[in-house]
């Protein structure tokens, strides 16, 4: 569709999590049915529609118990039937605690995880705890297997100045810290002082970078996700060495705070592309591709300069850089170099790239520190908050 439709991304959620679930607990050996062998395969052929013919089984769960979990996901249409299907013959797992994104993020989908969450704790009478969705991206950072992984205690001081003493895997994050979260729906930049205690001291004005990359792809005709497609263009400029044919602005670079505007460098390409066409019907490549470098540079130049001034500032430690647009090669590179030329002292902490994009374990992450922090919070009535912030 070019883009995300809130509805039915919530449907395609309920869906796809039943299956999911089984699936993640069956790869991580958590999984542990009731059924035969032969029912067992019976069950995985009729999943799909969520009807199962009749065959001997042990019914782990009682009827008051499906009719409880039936209530909690009466707004969301055919989740229960699959959920049923998919969990019933599936013994409690050996899990702890429930991690749920209760924001930032569209609602609609966000109540189809915080529902699934919560049925998930009647069904299995495991705790249920809300977490934020940026946090997660700050946290994917521990998430790299490249890293030395070593336990040690660590004091942690929470935002009611209580202090705890907790277990936590050692990684380079000395605080204080800064990130810079960049997504399709997020550019901010969070000072933090140690786990949990956030303060948010720049956001975007308008767009999003990476809202900002989709429709610039969209101008340009580019499939969808446009971002990487416009990065792919970019590369190929760099590549090919083009001479620079179009120059674009670099909004809000000297500004006196944090803060970012993507909106107007969408509309100088819409203009670009405009003024263009009254010379020429059709851009060659070439054109396409520097124009694709132009505003990547353009993204990246802003990024840099507000980063870096933050990080002189703010006296941060360590460059946390997270969010699906840190997929982005080019960005990447620029944030390492910009740290080894300029700032030799602080540390770059960036998520691979397959825990950039959003992701389960982050938010298994960030609620697992959250709850180290906050055990109260853990809650079997959860809200979605679309506009959450820290």
């Amino acid at each position: 569709y070019g883009g995300v439709y809130p509805n039915l991304a919530k449907r395609e959620h309920g869906r796809n999590l039943p299956p999911l679930l089984q699936k993640a607990l069956q790869e991580s050996g958590l999984w542990q049915s009731n059924l035969t062998d032969d029912a067992r395969e019976n069950s995985e052929q009729n999943l799909s529609s969520a009807s199962y013919s009749s065959y001997e089984s042990y019914q782990s769960y009682s009827p008051e118990l499906w009719e409880k979990i039936k209530k909690i996901l009466s707004k969301e249409a055919g989740v229960f039937e699959v959920f049923k299907a998919s969990l019933e013959h599936i013994a409690r797992p050996n899990i702890d605690l429930i991690a749920v994104t209760s924001g930032p993020g569209l609602e609609p989908a966000l109540w189809v995880g915080i529902s699934f969450a919560e049925a998930l704790c009647v069904l299995w009478n495991i705790p249920v705890l809300p977490t934020n969705h940026m946090e997660g991206h700050i946290t994917s950072v521990l998430l790299d297997g490249g890293d030395e992984v070593k336990s040690r205690k660590l004091k942690v001081e929470s935002a009611n100045q209580v202090s705890h003493l907790i277990s936590h895997i050692s990684t380079p994050v000395q605080f204080p810290a800064l990130a810079l979260l960049i997504s399709g729906g997020h550019t901010e930049l969070v000072e933090i002082q140690n786990w949990g205690r956030y303060k948010k001291i720049g956001q975007t004005r308008d767009d999003a970078v990476g809202e900002a990359f989709d429709k610039v792809a969209r101008m340009l005709s580019l499939p969808y996700p446009g971002g990487p497609e416009v990065s792919k263009q970019a590369h190929r400029a760099r590549e090919k060495n083009l001479p620079q044919i179009f120059t674009l602005p670099r909004p809000m670079i000297h500004s006196n705070d944090f803060d970012f505007s993507f909106s107007g460098l969408k509309t100088s390409v819409l203009y670009t592309l405009r003024d263009h066409k009254k010379q020429t019907d059709k851009m060659t490549e070439d054109e396409v591709y520097d124009l694709c470098r132009e505003f990547e540079n353009s993204v990246t130049d802003v990024l840099l300069s507000k980063t870096g001034r933050a990080l002189e500032e703010h006296g941060a430690r360590t460059l946390i850089i997270a969010g699906g647009v840190v997929a982005n090669t080019h960005i990447r590179q620029s944030f390492t170099a910009l740290i080894q030329e300029k700032f030799p002292d602080i540390t770059l902490r960036i998520p691979t790239k397959n825990m950039a994009t959003d992701n389960a374990l982050m938010i298994a992450s960030a609620g697992y520190i959250e709850y180290l922090l906050h055990p109260e919070n853990v809650s079997e009535k959860i809200k979605a908050q679309g506009n959450m912030s820290f």
